[in-house]
């Protein structure tokens, strides 16, 4: 009889620790998985943040260029009017086309850089947020099946 319950209890012992087992090792996988994914994401916000940061610099440079070029439109107009009060005529019209084009040309690049300012903003990770959202989301359901 002393044989017969101790292997019983033998049974349910090893039964508890495979069961026990498991459960670590599910623990520990998910533990590792998690942190696999997190670090994935990281990556991925990292590279996202970097390759915004690009644009925000191209465009800000593109307004620099802007600014220096409506300076030197503004200059060319000012020579335009001091020509125009000088009284000489063609003179007066070269510089006032000249000066009239490049301001033309830094509206253009005014533009450009807006356009790139407004690809770059908000410079949130956008695409690791939503692959986050979706993991978090993924969890959940598995956990409340």
């Amino acid at each position: 009889m002393e044989h017969s319950a101790s292997s019983a209890q033998t049974a349910a012992e090893r039964e508890a620790a495979t069961h026990e087992a498991s459960t670590g090792e599910l623990v520990k996988q998910l533990s590792e998985q998690v942190s696999l994914l997190v670090r994935d994401e990281l990556k991925m916000a990292r590279r996202e943040v970097t390759r915004k940061g690009k644009q925000a610099g191209i465009g800000v440079g593109m307004f620099g260029a802007s600014g220096l070029v409506a300076l030197y439109g503004v200059a060319a107009l000012l020579a335009a009017a001091i020509i125009a009060i000088s009284g000489e005529i063609r003179a007066w019209l070269a510089a006032l086309i000249v000066g009239l084009a490049l301001l033309a040309v830094s509206a253009a690049a005014a533009l450009a850089g807006r356009g790139r300012m407004r690809r770059a903003a908000p410079p949130v990770p956008e695409q690791a947020v939503e692959g986050t959202k979706a993991d978090v989301e993924e969890v959940r359901e598995r956990m409340h099946r």
